[in-house]
C-alpha cells in the first residue's frame, strides 16, 4: 500500500440503484492509496446497489446527503453508473447543482457507465471528451460531449470509462491522476 492519496478526501455521489462494482472498487482502490471517502446521497441512512441494474447487490451506509455537502470539504469526486443512479441523481436539483460546482471547481471528476448521465444534465460535457455506456452517448453527444469508445478517456482533470469490464484500468487512471491533481504546484519529489 502506498500513500499517494493520505490526507485527501474524495466523495462519491450515488443513490439508489448504484451499480455495486462501480462504487466498491473505485472506492477500494482510493482507500488502498490513503484517500479518505465519503459517500453522498440524496438521503441519509442506507442506498441499495445492483449488479447489472437487475440483481440485489446490498446497501452502502450513506455519509451525508448531497444536500448538505459542499465542493471544498472534497479534493475529488466520483460518479459510479448503474442505471437508476444517475437517472435519479439528474432529477435532483442539490445533486445537479452539486457536479455542476465540482466540476467548475477544476477538481477531479471520475464518471463510469451511465455516472455521466449526471454531467450532462449538469452541462458541463460541452466541448469535452468522455466516454460512456453504449446507451447513453446519444445523451453525451447531444450535451455537446465528443463521445469515444475507449477503456478510459482521461481530458483535463475529468475521467470516464465505459463499464464494469473497464474497472482495471479505470482505478489505476482515477488514482494517478487524482494523485497528480492533488500534488502541490511544486513537489521536491517530481523531477523538473
Amino acid at each position: 500500500m502506498t500513500d499517494e492519496l493520505r490526507g485527501h478526501k474524495v466523495a462519491f455521489l450515488a443513490t439508489d440503484g448504484v451499480e455495486r462494482v462501480e462504487l466498491e472498487q473505485p472506492r477500494g482502490a482510493l482507500h488502498g492509496v490513503g484517500a479518505d471517502t465519503e459517500l453522498l446521497s440524496l438521503h441519509d441512512g442506507e442506498i441499495s446497489a445492483r449488479q447489472m441494474d437487475i440483481d440485489p447487490a446490498g446497501t452502502f451506509t450513506v455519509d451525508r446527503k448531497v444536500a448538505d455537502a459542499s465542493v471544498g470539504d472534497y479534493d475529488a469526486l466520483v460518479l459510479p453508473g448503474g442505471t437508476m443512479n444517475p437517472d435519479q441523481l439528474r432529477m435532483d436539483p442539490a445533486a445537479v447543482a452539486f457536479v455542476k460546482a465540482f466540476m467548475e471547481s477544476g477538481k477531479p471528476i471520475a464518471t463510469i457507465c451511465h455516472g455521466p448521465w449526471t454531467l450532462a444534465e449538469a452541462n458541463v460535457l460541452r466541448g469535452r471528451r468522455v466516454t460512456s455506456w453504449p446507451s447513453i452517448r446519444t445523451d453525451l453527444r447531444n450535451a455537446g460531449a465528443e463521445v469515444l469508445d475507449e477503456e478510459v478517456v482521461v481530458d483535463g482533470r475529468l475521467i470516464s470509462s465505459r463499464s464494469p469490464r473497464d474497472l482495471p484500468a479505470f482505478c489505476n487512471t482515477v488514482i494517478d491522476e487524482f494523485a497528480k491533481a492533488m500534488r502541490p504546484a511544486w513537489d521536491p519529489t517530481v523531477e523538473r
